[in-house]
Parts: structure tokens; sequence; C-alpha cells
């Protein structure tokens, strides 16, 4: 008929034919239309309408059930699928089907009981299979595994089992093996896709999804996995900019879709809009929890962070690294060893399990753990086989360079510490101590002294002070080492640091008699040993005039 319509006509007949055309083209679509494109909202619209005059079929209700459910609008085909339980002549699959729905919705002992009065068949055993998971029952795990069959349905559902238990190699070899056996099942590039994502391998993940894309440009799963790659390999302003497309769709259909996108805007715009979109997602959407305690980190209300984590039992890598970081974050707050051990075993759980061991974040694991052990060979045998995925990665650096330093390698450090960018990090008294002392290792005593000459008075400057005193001293750098000295004389006139400043000033005259030291920092050497009150500075003070006068260097 198509073939015909496109032969050419003459006269009248082409009108005619046009007429056609026209009336065929504001033709309304048919139901199997509308679900062949995928548009469950244009499905619905026409089902309700034929359902309201009365044209409704034997199977409507079922379509309407249907296609809510495919529109992620749970409760409005739980509605239809009750409503349909309640006849005398309901159809026994419809249990099945409403304890689908009720599973999406969070409802898994009612989905148990609803699944229960359905009959034996394929899909109960995959929902009472998947009902298992949630209520952590290993034995009828184990039964209604062995009862999935080799068939595509059944092995799907076997591979989410997979990745919900982090399985992710499992489940995508059960993937790649259906794809080979159904090429023109696009859907599964996705659930690659979002295995490689799990596993850290964001470039491969995107690499799959393409694929997937090009046929169906509109996927709300695959769009938002796009973004969620492009938010991971650069930031989150081009994360947002994949969303945009999603955000116009999801105007006018996929309900479920305007919960995740407000989830992940939170996420992708680092936190901005947190504590008004997370707190009532957090039963909705499972990341919604994890990341509110990912921003009451950065808020660095460490408690809060405990208080909203303590009582969740970890049932993902994920979750087990966010309760070891929350653990190891109090604990240093603290200063409560404890906590640390917790996290310390939290850390060596995810890394040396079998599904992590050789994922990006199961190496951190492990490189966290030994970092809390405080071996740091083994930190940088675990961070040096994931560097290159966080070369410009603030966090990675810090402990990368504080790793470096803790093993002397201070030149190293160094280059690694002034790689940062973060102005959070860089005002932290952990960073500022490890930079001066590897300024001082690398004979840079003066960039160290800077540091403290940028720092207001408080207790930190107080200790770098000490830090540039002693690592000064020990490195032959006497003149910033008497500097520090005096300025910790004048903090503390009673204590021992007389002593230091008075051997640093000693050692700067002996680099001058050494002619490795300028003759004309003698006069400010002189100076710092008459701030002091000690008897000893006369002896000093009379061999230094002495020195000067014999070799004619104003000092006075």
């Amino acid at each position: 008929m198509i073939l015909s319509r496109l032969k050419p006509a003459v006269g009248g007949k082409a009108a005619n034919i046009s007429g056609k055309k026209k009336k065929k083209k504001n033709k309304v679509p048919s139901l199997e239309e509308y679900l062949q494109q995928r548009d469950y909202l244009g499905a619905l619209t026409l089902l309700e309408f034929q359902r309201s005059i009365g044209e409704q079929e034997v199977k409507t209700d079922l379509w309407i059930g249907f296609c809510a459910f495919h529109l992620g609008d749970y409760k409005r085909a739980m509605e239809e699928y009750k409503t349909m339980t309640a006849k005398p002549d309901c159809n026994p699959d419809v249990w099945v089907y409403l304890a689908c729905v009720m599973f999406f919705l969070g409802l898994y002992k009612e989905a148990e009981e609803a699944a229960l009065k359905g009959p034996q068949s394929a899909l109960k055993n995959r929902l009472l299979f998947h009902l298992a998971y949630k209520f952590n029952d290993e034995k009828k795990l184990m039964d209604f595994h062995q009862n999935l069959e080799d068939v595509t349905e059944d092995q799907l559902s076997l591979a989410s089992i997979h990745y919900m238990r982090s399985h992710y190699q499992e489940a995508i070899e059960i993937y790649k093996r259906l794809l080979l056996q159904h090429i023109d099942f696009l859907a599964m590039k996705v659930y690659v896709a979002l295995c490689y994502y799990k596993l850290g391998y964001y470039d491969v993940s995107q690499e799959v999804l393409a694929a997937y894309l090009q046929n169906i440009p509109d996927s709300t799963i695959a769009l938002n996995l796009k973004a969620c790659n492009h938010f991971n390999l650069y930031n989150g302003k081009a994360a947002e900019a994949e969303l945009k497309f999603l955000i116009d769709i999801s105007s006018c259909s996929f309900e479920f879709a305007k919960e995740l996108i407000r989830h992940n805007l939170v996420v992708f715009r680092g936190g901005e809009g947190a504590l008004q979109v997370l707190p009532p997602l957090i039963d909705v959407i499972p990341e919604a929890r994890l990341n509110l305690v990912i921003y009451y980190l950065r808020q660095d209300d460490v408690q809060e962070a405990y208080n909203l984590i303590q009582y969740l039992v970890p049932a993902t890598a994920q979750e087990y690294i966010l309760k070891g970081v929350v653990n190891a974050a109090l604990g240093q707050q603290l200063g409560t060893r404890d906590y640390l051990k917790v996290a310390q075993q939290f850390f060596q759980l995810v890394g040396g399990s079998a599904s992590e061991c050789d994922t990006i974040p199961g190496r951190q694991c492990m490189a966290s753990c030994f970092f809390l052990l405080r071996e740091f060979e083994d930190v940088l045998v675990y961070l040096n086989s994931v560097k290159t995925y966080f070369y410009n990665d603030d966090t990675f650096n810090f402990n990368y360079a504080q790793a470096k330093a803790s093993l002397g390698n201070y030149k190293e450090a160094e280059e690694t510490f002034l790689n940062i960018r973060s102005d959070k990090i860089k005002s932290d008294y952990v960073y500022l101590s490890w930079l001066a002392r590897c300024y001082i290792m690398n004979q840079k005593g003066r960039l160290a002294w800077e540091l403290y000459l940028k720092m207001g008075t408080s207790s930190d400057s107080f200790s770098l002070l000490q830090l540039i005193a002693n690592d000064c001293y020990k490195m032959g750098q006497f003149y910033f080492a008497a500097k520090a000295f005096d300025a910790l004389e004048k903090l503390d006139p009673d204590s021992d640091y007389w002593e230091g400043k008075r051997g640093a000033c000693v050692g700067i005259f002996q680099l001058i008699l050494a002619k490795k030291e300028s003759k004309e920092i003698l006069k400010e050497v002189v100076l710092l040993l008459r701030n002091s009150g000690n008897p000893q500075v006369e002896f000093i003070l009379r061999v230094m005039r002495k020195w000067a006068k014999d070799n004619r260097v104003f000092i006075s």
C-alpha cells in the first residue's frame, strides 16, 4: 500500500490522493503505535478516553495499569490493579502484576503477600527472587535461584541480583552473553554501561552507552547515566549540560525521573539545595541518604553525618566506604582510636573483597586502610595503581603527597602539594605543616618561613613555628631556625627555646666562617641575640664582635 501511494498519478486523482494522505496524517495513532514508540503517556491518554466514552475493551484496564507502571506512576498502577483484584472474574495473573507495583513502591511485605495469591509463573518466581534479596534471606534466594531457567528474562533477573550484590563482572558476563544471542536487545547495553560505571570505568561506560543512545536518544536512564559519567570524568557543569535534555522531556512524562533529576542536580551542583531536596528523598532514592551524608562531611559537620549513617547496615561497597570515611573523620576530629579502627576495618572489607579488589574504589580503600595503619609503602602501591585517574583531584593529591613525604620523598611530595588548588585544603594545618616540612627538607627554609608569616596568630601558627624551628635546625638551615626560635622565645620566655636559638645563632656563625653564608647576615644574628635576657649572650656577642672587627664587618 505504501508503494502504490508513491506511484505517479495525474489529474483529479492526484488531488484525491492528497486528500487521503492528509486525512491519514491527522488520524489518531492506535494503541499499538503508541506502545511501539514507547509513548506511554499518549497510550494512557487514549485508553482513558476510550474508557470514558464506553469504548473500552476487555484488556483496557490491564493496559492502563501497564502504561502507568512504565511511566513510573506506581501508585496509579496499584490502584488500577487493586480495583481489578476486587472483581470476581479477575485474571489471577493480576495479583502478580500488583505485587510488582508494590515492589517498586517499596512495599515488600505486601508485595510478597500479593504474589503468593497469584498462580505459579516465571514472573512470580523472579519477583520472589528479588524479594528474598530485599529480605536478606539467603536460603529463599538460593531456592528461587534454582528455579531460574536459561531464558532471557530469568538471566536478566539473575544479572540484576549480581549487580545489586556488587558482583559487577558476573553481571557483565551475563549481559554480554545475552547480547551475542540477541543483538537487537539494545537496552542491555545500558545495563553493561551501568556495571562499568559502578566499577569506576566511566570512559568505558560512556563508549558502551553511546551505542544505545544512537538508537534511543531520549532514554531517561541512559541520559541520566551519561550525565553521571560526565560528572565523574569532567565536572558538575558538564553533567548538568547533559541533563538538560532529560529535564525537558521529563516535564511531560516519566514521573520517577523528576525526583531523580532533582537529586542529581544537587550532586552536580556540589550540594546546592541539599537540605531542601535530599531529606524527603531518603526513603525514595537510596543514594539520597548517602549524598546527604557527603554534604554534611563537606560542611565539616561530621557529627551530623555520623548521626545519619550510624544505624545504616551497609549492603553495598559505597555504603561500606562512606561509613568508613565518616568513622575516620570522627575519629580524627575527636582523637578517638576506636572510630579509626572501625574505619580501617570497613576499608579493608571493601578493598579485600573479590568484587572490589580490582576496582578503583577498592584500591582506594586499601590505600586508606594502610594510611590509617601508617604503612605508607603499601599506601603508595595502591595509590600509584590509580593515580592516572586522579591527576587533578585535590583530595587524592593531598593523600598521595602525605604518603610520599612520610617515606622521605620530599621533592615529589612538594610538587604534588603545590598542584593542589583547593583553598580549603591549602588553609588546613595538615597541608601547611607538611608543605613547610617539604620546603625545609628540600633546602627552601625561606618558603617555609613565609608560610608562617602569612598565618594569623593561633595554636596552629605556634605549632608551625615549632616545626620550622626544629626541622630547619636539623637540616642546618640555621638562619630560619634562629628566627623561629626567637619568635617562640618571645611567645614563651620561660621555656627552653633559648637553647635552640643559641645553637642556631652559633650555627650561622660557623657557616659564615666556612664561607657558606653571607657575612652581612651576622648583623641580624647579633640583633636576635640581643633580644634574649640570658647571661650567656654576652660571651657569644663578644666573640662575634671580635671576629667582625678583625674582618671589617659592620654589625652595629
